[in-house]
């Protein structure tokens, strides 16, 4: 099928087997790449109270159709596996130059299994695969990883490792590439430790053959004219994603003081201030015109370079834990970008820490410290006793869900769905993100409902898919409109596809008409979307989802009493009943039904999940 090479790459880490997996054009129409695809393959390894770190589980590394065609934004891979943390779906992306060199291999993707005896990393272009002693790089940093590597294999490669955090199975382990870039949710890293392998690394220029070369040379120059146009380019330009700091608090979308509270000094943290002290630069994944990613230039003595934080660390370390030291945000980010830790589940962890702190559930004597709000030292401190698995540490890297137990708090206090902490975007400021988070695949994420960012003021436009957004307050409808916005947001991580992009639908799917050569229409979208989301339900029933887990807890639910979301509470029983309703999902199981698997032409999981 055009647009693919149609193989994966297939490595057995016990037994050092590696072999080419041929995927079929039948799965290449279903499943289209990414992260659906990686769901597909792992589909057929999940059982009921299986343990994401045995050897035998896998970890997908997976590119999209849309990578090497010259598309803008196109820049991702997607890593999946069952994760670490949850112990359910999980998946994570990341841009730069690794997700072209990885499809520049002449493979779409890489399936790993099985565990080494010894450290080792996966070396893969030039016409061959190897697996190589990785023992030297054990107990290196995500940076200097990356370094020694380069050094080692020369050319233009690029390097996917884990730090400390991967190595040591942290539950919120994330996988560095490109420096500073990260897939960081869902623990992956941890998986990714777990079978002894320290780095995936990746070279070639391969690209697979379009069907429609000339067509999809407009459509490309259409693509950049729509890029250029769009308001926000300008302002990812200049302040990358923190750029939404201030829009964000005014919406009443940024969490703070522990979802306690969303109004903070908002100009100690938002991106003019970042502009104003620092010297800094600009970067942009592979064929990206915008380069919203920031570099700080000498920084400090001790560090010269740093990877500028993006929105969703800047609110983590700072307003969510009453923090507004511009430097120690840096300094936090830098530690979790060297040790590979996701800087979200890291920062709701500490910022719970001190929620508890305050009220008396966590005392001085469990901590070892005194742990209040707004304290820099003290979050850094806490990052090392994470990384070293020391004192406190040990407990705050096990996430807000077993941090619950372990200390005797609320469990309703405890900000995660199904296991992975929330994000920096507040399920009050809309009421069709709160559902997303209920239901979504890999528990709060705010990219599979993405309502802040399609669902902001003066961005109601429709998205060509009959979707028409309304008051983001009111519930009416929401159930309906959320479960077209998923099936819309899994596109991304499937074709891949920046979640910045501001390509509508109809683009879209012209692009992979171009690519593919099938004539696809702007509604197919939404199918491929649906069918992805229920392959990945069917993946989380199989492991024991029901509808019961399809829940907020109170702390992220509970009506503030200030900004703009002031008296509002998600009203999650009403959207979840219609969601289940629009999206056939039984009411007493939480599955797919039977018939609606069978219509997407998911046969397998109907048999396993009804017989």
């Amino acid at each position: 099928m055009k647009g693919y090479f149609g193989k994966f790459l297939k490595i057995n880490l016990t037994d050092k087997k590696i072999e080419d997996l041929t995927i079929s054009d039948d799965d290449l129409k279903k499943y289209v790449g990414g992260s659906t695809l990686a769901a597909r393959l792992i589909y057929d390894y999940v059982k009921p109270g299986m343990d994401p770190l045995a050897p035998e589980n896998p970890l997908v590394f997976a590119t999209g159709p849309f990578i090497g065609s010259n598309v803008p934004m196109v820049s991702r891979a997607a890593i999946c596996g069952i994760a670490p943390g949850s112990g359910l779906w999980g998946e994570a992306t990341t841009g730069g130059h690794f997700p072209f060199r990885l499809k520049g291999t002449g493979y779409d993707g890489i399936l790993i299994t099985g565990k080494s005896a010894t450290p080792v990393y996966l070396l893969v272009g030039g016409d061959k695969a190897e697996i190589k002693d990785a023992t030297h790089l054990w107990g290196k940093d995500s940076y200097e990883t990356q370094d020694l590597i380069a050094k080692e294999t020369g050319g233009k490669t690029s390097t996917a490792c884990i730090g400390m955090g991967g190595e040591k199975l942290l539950k919120f382990a994330g996988i560095m590439n490109d420096e500073g870039r990260t897939a960081g949710r869902c623990g992956l890293g941890a998986l990714m430790g777990s079978k002894n392998l320290k780095a995936v690394v990746v070279s070639g220029n391969r690209k697979a053959e379009p069907a429609d070369s000339e067509g999809l040379k407009k459509l490309i120059e259409e693509a950049r004219e729509c890029i250029k146009s769009t308001p926000n380019t300008s302002g990812y330009k200049l302040y990358g994603t923190n750029m939404y700091l201030d829009l964000g608090m005014r919406l009443g979308d940024v969490p703070t003081k522990y979802f306690t509270r969303s109004i903070f000094p908002v100009e100690k943290l938002h991106g003019p201030a970042f502009r104003s002290r620092y010297n800094m630069a600009t970067y942009a994944c592979s064929g990206c015109p915008v380069g919203c990613g920031r570099i700080i230039k000498d920084f400090s003595a001790d560090i010269k370079t740093v990877d500028g934080p993006e929105y969703e660390t800047v609110a983590a370390f700072g307003p969510l834990c009453m923090n507004f030291d511009i430097d120690t945000v840096v300094r936090a980010n830098h530690f979790c970008n060297r040790h590979g830790i996701d800087t979200m589940s890291a920062g709701v962890s500490i910022a719970f820490a001190m929620h508890l702190y305050e009220q008396g559930i966590l005392t001085r004597e469990k901590a070892g410290m005194e742990i209040k709000w707004g304290d820099g030292e003290v979050i850094l401190k806490l990052l090392d006793l994470i990384i070293k698995q020391e004192g406190f540490g040990v407990i705050l890297s096990k996430g807000v869900r077993e941090m619950a137990v372990l200390l005797g708090a609320d469990p309703e206090e405890a900000a995660h769905v199904k296991g992975l902490e929330f994000p920096m975007h507040d399920s009050r400021a809309y009421q069709g993100a709160a559902l997303s988070y209920a239901v979504g695949p890999r528990g709060a994420c705010h990219l599979k409902g993405s309502f802040y960012n399609l669902d902001a003021p003066g961005n109601e436009v429709g998205l060509d898919l009959g979707i028409s957004f309304s008051n983001k307050n009111d519930p009416a409808q929401k159930g309906a409109l959320t479960a077209k916005m998923l099936h819309f947001c899994e596109l991304y991580n499937s074709f891949t596809l920046c979640h910045f992009s501001p390509m509508p639908a109809a683009m879209i799917a012209r692009a992979l008409g171009a690519i593919t050569g099938i004539p696809y229409k702007t509604m197919d979208l939404l199918t491929f979307g649906e069918r992805s989301l229920n392959l990945k339900r069917a993946i989380n029933n199989k492991l024991g989802v029901t509808r019961k887990d399809d829940k907020l807890p109170k702390i992220v639910r509970r009506a503030l009493k200030e900004g703009a979301t002031a008296g509002i509470e998600p009203a999650i029983d009403l959207m979840l009943k219609e969601f289940y309703d629009v999206s056939q999902w039984d009411w007493e199981t939480g599955k797919p039904a039977k018939e609606k698997l069978l219509e997407l032409g998911l046969d397998q999981a109907a048999k396993d999940l009804w017989g």
